[in-house]
């Protein structure tokens, strides 16, 4: 999940209680961190099917389908809340930091926190080590891909500020721009957690990535700004490309009700494609939500009946040929 330069219920009315270790309890409404309109919790379920739809899910499938051969969710993703007394700590960049896509300002780091994979802000096990904090004083969701924490030492790749009162515009940070992630999307805007399944109802998109060799090279579509580094022929799916599960699947033959409302999500809002990787689906880990997966039926094979001839593509306009020459918004 390298972002190289060269993701109809109602709304719950809920509220979910969420804490680390040494930092005061923060209350959210499961689902609701972008208080404006996005393209990620944009309802798309009944925009016509692309007229590309066939041919991009038809290659895909005989390109070997979701990574691994079927669809799997990885749970490894921290999504952690920062109030008022959080500190905010400076970092040096890293040769993963890009200028300009990157931002270069103080983050705020919730003790007892972690970033994703590690048990604490540690990057030991050299993966993707994403650092996603939400902001709540100032509405503002901070991520950093391969962020590293060791003392008094803070490093960190491409971090990104996301603005979560703000409606973007179609290049939202700036186009031909990365962000934490490849796509230059904000990953925490289309993570499912834990709290959103049992509450009912995932209220936004949900990111999916696939194999390198299994998107279109050279390419992206809105609304990504950016591309990692897809290598795959001319009518396999782009980056920023939206899948949505047709409305006819038979959603009483998944597992759970959990799983039932992850695969609701994706009729009503569908799936952007974000990264490369292998694993399909990307969900928020259950350390520090008061739901666990396990309460709610859903573990990484839950989903795997979802076939890739079960989606149709739907919202994609024109490919914007990729540059990497990245051009800010104000």
């Amino acid at each position: 999940m390298i972002p190289t330069t060269s993701s109809t219920p109602t709304s719950s009315s809920s509220t979910t209680s969420t804490s680390t270790s040494g930092s005061t309890t923060t209350t959210t409404a499961p689902g609701q961190l972008f208080e404006a309109p996005n393209p990620w919790n944009t309802d798309v379920s009944t925009l016509p099917k692309s007229a590309t739809s066939d041919g991009i899910i038809e290659a895909l499938a005989a390109a070997g389908g979701w990574g691994f051969g079927s669809m799997r969710i990885d749970f490894s993703i921290e999504v952690l809340q920062a109030d008022a007394t959080t500190p905010f700590r400076s970092f040096t960049p890293t040769a993963d930091f890009y200028t300009p896509d990157c931002d270069h300002v103080p983050f705020p780091v919730p003790p007892g926190g972690a970033i994703e994979g590690e048990t604490g802000y540690q990057c030991v096990s050299n993966g993707d080590c994403h650092l996603i904090v939400v902001h709540r004083p100032t509405k503002t969701l901070y991520e950093m891909w391969r962020a590293n924490i060791v003392g008094s030492t803070f490093t960190g790749g491409c971090a990104a500020v996301w603005d979560l009162t703000r409606s973007y515009p179609a290049t939202l940070r700036g186009d031909q721009c990365t962000s934490a992630d490849a796509a230059g999307f904000p990953m925490a805007a289309m993570l499912f957690s834990a709290d959103e399944v049992a509450s009912g109802a995932i209220n936004h998109a949900i990111r999916f990535i696939l194999p390198n060799s299994r998107m279109r090279s050279g390419v992206y579509v809105r609304p990504a700004t950016h591309a990692g580094g897809p290598t795959g022929g001319a009518n396999l799916p782009p980056y920023g490309v939206r899948f949505r599960l047709r409305s006819d699947f038979p959603l009483a033959s998944l597992p759970s009700e959990g799983a039932r409302v992850i695969a609701r999500a994706m009729q009503r809002y569908g799936m952007i494609l974000s990264d490369g990787g292998n694993i399909a689906l990307t969900a928020q880990s259950d350390r520090f939500t008061t739901h666990k997966w396990t309460e709610v039926g859903v573990d990484s094979h839950s989903l795997t009946a979802l076939q890739v001839t079960d989606m149709e593509v739907v919202g994609m306009g024109a490919t914007i040929p990729l540059t990497y020459d990245c051009v800010r918004n104000p």
